[in-house]
Order: structure tokens, then sequence, then C-alpha cells
């Protein structure tokens, strides 16, 4: 399949860039701009104080999306704006981001999985509410566009045996910072109008030109973590955290957890337990309250089983009455090396035959996972099975198993659980 990588903003027209205060979208703005194109910044405010208010921020720590920090973002975009004669609006999207970001990241480490923020945000705020915004202050644009990399591209001829054509996200230039990962989840009728200007550029071209360009995003830090790390304890102090028993796999009791949303799969620092040997994070179980920890070597799981899946726009790669299955590449976090794998449609009845193989195999874990939900029996469950051809580390329920062909993205789910 051959892919058309669509047009770029055009001198005369009017694009959106999505605005952080950092180096990637300050430049995005700067090289529309100096293209005759009629750029407009906008910011998305999230921070509303509602966390007991942490220690005085490192003035050289680690940036993070959400914090008090925001308003110094603001103003460094404000300064830009002002300087190279850009219209600048901030919309205030607090509610929002508490809705469907925080709460979200509370709730999944609360029920023993390990959330990804980011690609929520991507979804449901920078390319959701802040759009939405931006239509309302009734602002006419021709494209929105950020500083990620990534590319937005369309099939020659329509996809899976369909005649559509939908918008697809696929690989930067510079692989080693692409994010679509994190953007996999952005329906294709919204891809129409989003464009990603730096796709080309490698990260070291843009710190070269934002410093020739005299910008002041090139001297900072780049946001690492979504929330800075002494606000953590204080997004979680809603609830009281309760403990409970680290086991290994024969069920002994190594140490006491200090709550499951602490605790992550693949986690070997701070698990405050005394063993002769490298321990991890294996399992969570939320229904019992319980840490199971293993050696390196039982982290492996030779597949996993996704489900809340998206495909570019909404169709799937094998035809729902079929029982064939789909080669790709899958990545299991924003980190993990790509791997070969199959895709196939899961049976709630196959997914039973799997569960009680791997508790043939290994009794010790029995029922020290949390169980799936079920569905009538023999019917399609919505559910995917995501087999390696090899077995990977640490593959961790509620992160995401994204999946590329050819370096373009073309569908990706939720983690629901891994096959030991």
């Amino acid at each position: 399949m051959r892919y058309i990588e669509m047009e770029m903003p055009k001198a005369g027209q009017t694009a959106v860039v999505g605005m952080s205060g950092g180096v990637d979208s300050t430049l995005t703005a700067l090289l529309l701009k100096e293209k005759g194109i009629k750029t407009i910044g906008v910011t998305m405010s999230l921070w509303d104080g509602h966390l007991p208010e942490a220690n005085s921020r490192e003035p050289h720590g680690r940036e993070a999306c959400y914090g008090p920090g925001e308003e110094e973002n603001i103003e460094s975009c404000r300064k830009f704006c002002l300087e190279h004669d850009i219209p600048y609006y901030v919309i205030k999207l607090s509610e929002q981001y508490n809705k469907s970001v925080l709460e979200y990241f509370k709730n999944e480490y609360r029920a023993g999985r390990t959330p990804n923020p980011c690609i929520q945000c991507n979804r449901y705020l920078k390319f959701g509410a802040l759009i939405d915004g931006i239509r309302m202050l009734k602002i006419d644009f021709d494209y929105f566009c950020t500083g990620h990399y990534a590319k937005i591209v369309r099939p020659e001829r329509g996809i899976y045996g369909t005649s559509s054509r939908p918008c697809m996200i696929a690989c930067a230039a510079d692989i080693t910072k692409d994010q679509t990962y994190f953007l996999y989840r952005i329906p294709s009728e919204i891809l129409e109008k989003v464009r990603f200007p730096l796709a080309s550029f490698k990260k070291k071209e843009v710190f070269d030109l934002a410093k020739k360009a005299g910008l002041e995003a090139a001297m900072r830090e780049e946001s690492q973590d979504f929330i800075s790390g002494e606000y953590l304890d204080a997004l979680f102090a809603d609830k009281p955290s309760i403990p409970g028993d680290i086991i290994d796999l024969d069920g002994h009791v190594l140490g006491k957890h200090r709550g499951i949303e602490h605790y992550t799969i693949g986690q070997r620092k701070g698990l405050g337990v005394s063993v002769s040997y490298p321990v991890y994070v294996q399992a969570i179980d939320a229904k019992k309250n319980l840490i199971v920890l293993v050696p390196n070597d039982a982290l492996n799981s030779s597949a996993l089983i996704a489900d809340d899946f998206v495909w570019p726009g909404g169709i799937e790669p094998i035809k729902k009455d079929s029982n064939e299955d789909y080669e790709a590449l899958v990545k299991i976090r924003l980190a993990a090396k790509p791997v070969k794998a199959r895709i196939s449609r899961l049976y709630d009845k196959k997914e039973q035959n799997e569960n009680n193989a791997a508790e043939k195999k290994d009794i010790a874990i029995k029922n020290k996972i949390p169980e799936n939900h079920n569905t009538t029996e023999n019917q399609k469950s919505g559910k995917w099975l995501i087999k390696f051809e090899e077995p990977q580390r640490a593959v961790t329920p509620g992160q995401s198993a994204v999946l590329y062909k050819d370096g373009i993205m073309i569908g990706g789910g939720i983690i629901t659980k891994a096959i030991k």
C-alpha cells in the first residue's frame, strides 16, 4: 500500500498552533508565520490549584505538563506571540482535564492497571476540547498544528478491501522522537484538519533552528512528566491508600505494600522487601490487594489480550466474520521497540482456553491476576489476541498496544492481560 503525505498549510491560509512554551510548538508557530501563513497561538490552561500547594519548585527540576508552572509557560507563549505579531489565546480546560485525565489516572492505578495520561490527554483535550474551544471563540481556521513528531498521510486506495481512504498517522523522520504512540486514538475525521509541521525534522535540527532564531524556548528543559513528583501523592490524597501483602509466586509474604496505586508492572525500586535476588512486580491484584513479585526472567510474556481498539476510519483489518489473523508490528509502551506479532480476533471460548492453559502451566499464579470480563460463549468479545514473535518483557495492563504496518499506525487498543 502506498500513502500520500498530506500537504502542509500554504501562504494565505490560517493555522492555529497548540502551544506549550516548549521548543517544538514555538518553532512550529515561527515556521508557519515565516511562510506567510496567518498563525494563531493557543494554549490550554489545565492547572486550577485544587491540589495542596507543594514545596517550592526546583528552578532546574524536571518540567511537567500539569502543575503551577503552566503560568510561566503561558507567559513565555504570550511574550513570543507578542514579539512575532501572532494573536494568542488561553483556553481554560481544567474542568475537562480533571474529569478526562486526572480521574482516569487515579481510577486506573487503583484498579491495578498502569494508565497513560498523555494518550488520554491527546484524545480528549489537545485534539478534542481544545479544538472545540477554538471554535467557540469563533476562530475560523484551515488547520490545527502542533509540534508533535509524526506525519498525516492518506492511502492511495481504499484500505482492507473498502473504498475508504481515511487520514492516518505515519512515523516521523526522527524515529527516536516519534510520537505516534501517543496519538493513535485521535479519530481520522479530526486528523483531516491536523498537521505536524515538524514531521520531516530531526530533533537536533529543531534545536539548531530555534537557537539561530534566538528563541528562549530553545534554552528550556523539555517536559518529561505529566505531573511533578511533589504533587503525585497529593493527587491520590482524596482517598486513603489501603496497605496489603507483597507475595511471591508461591504465595509467601515478602512484605507489605502501601497501596497498589503506587506500583506498576516491571517495577524494581522502592518495593521495600529484602530478597536475596532481584525481584520485580509481575502482577497487581486489585481484588485481593496483592502485589506479586518475581525474578526478572518470569516477566516475559508470549502474548497479550487487548480491547477498546480504535482503527483509522473505524475500519478493522480483519472482517468480523473471519477467523484469520493479521501480521503487524506492535509497540507495548512508548519506549519499546516495535516487534513482529500476529493479531487475531478473540472468541471468549478461545480466551478461556488460553487462561486454562496458563493455569495448568503455572498453578502457582492461579487467581492472582485479576479476572477478565466474560461475555456470551462463542460470541466475538471485542478483544484481540496479539502473539509476539519473541517474548516481551513486562507487558502492562492499562498501557496501549499500538500496531504498525510499513511505518503507518494502523490501530491500537488497551492491554487487559499479559499471557505469561
